[in-house]
Parts: structure tokens; C-alpha cells; sequence
């Protein structure tokens, strides 16, 4: 089982396009503002390149981990060493491999457990770290929703294309 280094860029990608519709003052963007305590002259001034790229970084360190997450084969190849252990594994994982190397591989599968990952994983962080920093539900919901449906649509990716 290869990973597909090209899915996971896409999904890391799709991390950033679904950020400039979700955070546009049209959809989330002025309700984010108000509730992080964001004005338009804190928003001036920033190195944006600096900041898309790093996202972009971000965004595919997340995809890599969403791996393990979508894909459920990737728990039979970590029960033999890795990728580099294929050549020596038992006859057995052959013929797992065989019967189910594709199984749940489909789009609607990963973002089933993206969106889990979502739910399970981001939302916990982003509310505690929102707790701490004295903000309100509003926050939480806005940047907890847009990771919820970002893991989900790069789940779906990253199980589904193969």
C-alpha cells in the first residue's frame, strides 16, 4: 500500500480554499472577527505569505495524520513494521491485504471519519484553548465547524483517491 503523496497535497490544499470561503465576511468572516476580537487594522500589516504558507504546512501535517484515520489498512501495515517490512511480512498479510486492501476506501468513508476526527479531536483543542483565552461559544462553533468540515473534505480525499 503506497501512500498517495499527491492526495494528501490536495487535501492539504483544500485545508486553505475552504478557509477563504469559510472565514469570507460573507459566510463566518464577521461574526470570526467579532468574536475573536478582531478589527480590519489588526488584520493590516501581516506577512500573508508567511502565514499561507505555514498553513499550507499545517494543513499537510494534518492530512498525514488523517491517514491512519481514514484508512484502516494502514493499522495491518503499522502490525508489520511499515512500508519498508512489506517484502518480509507473514503470508498472512498478503492474503488480508488481498481481501481487503480496498475495503472502505471511498470518499463518503473518509469523510465520515474526517469529520469524527473533527468532532473528536479539533473541537476538544479549540475549546479548551478558547476557554483559557476568555473566548465564547461563538468562537469555539466558528473555527471548531471549519475544521470539522475541512477534516471532513480531506478525509474524503485522502480515503477516496487511490
Amino acid at each position: 500500500m503506497d501512500i498517495n503523496f499527491l492526495a494528501l497535497l490536495v487535501a492539504a490544499i483544500s485545508a486553505l480554499v475552504i478557509g477563504f470561503i469559510w472565514y469570507n465576511p460573507k459566510v463566518f468572516g464577521n461574526a470570526w472577527m467579532q468574536a475573536a476580537g478582531m478589527t480590519e487594522e489588526n488584520m493590516k500589516g501581516a506577512n500573508m505569505a508567511k502565514i499561507f504558507i505555514l498553513a499550507l504546512i499545517f494543513a499537510f501535517l494534518l492530512a498525514m495524520s488523517l491517514l491512519p484515520i481514514t484508512i484502516h489498512q494502514m493499522g495491518a501495515m503499522s502490525m508489520i513494521g511499515g512500508l519498508d517490512k512489506v517484502d518480509g511480512a507473514l503470508p498472512s498479510y498478503a492474503a488480508f491485504m488481498a481481501d481487503y486492501g480496498d475495503a472502505f476506501r471511498t470518499f463518503g468513508h473518509g469523510a465520515l471519519h474526517g469529520v469524527f476526527g473533527g468532532i473528536f479531536i479539533a473541537l476538544p483543542i479549540l475549546g479548551t484553548n478558547a476557554l483559557f483565552e476568555r473566548k465564547g461559544a461563538k468562537y469555539i462553533f466558528i473555527n471548531s465547524g471549519y475544521w470539522i468540515v475541512t477534516m471532513g473534505v480531506m478525509g474524503a480525499i485522502i480515503c477516496g483517491w487511490q
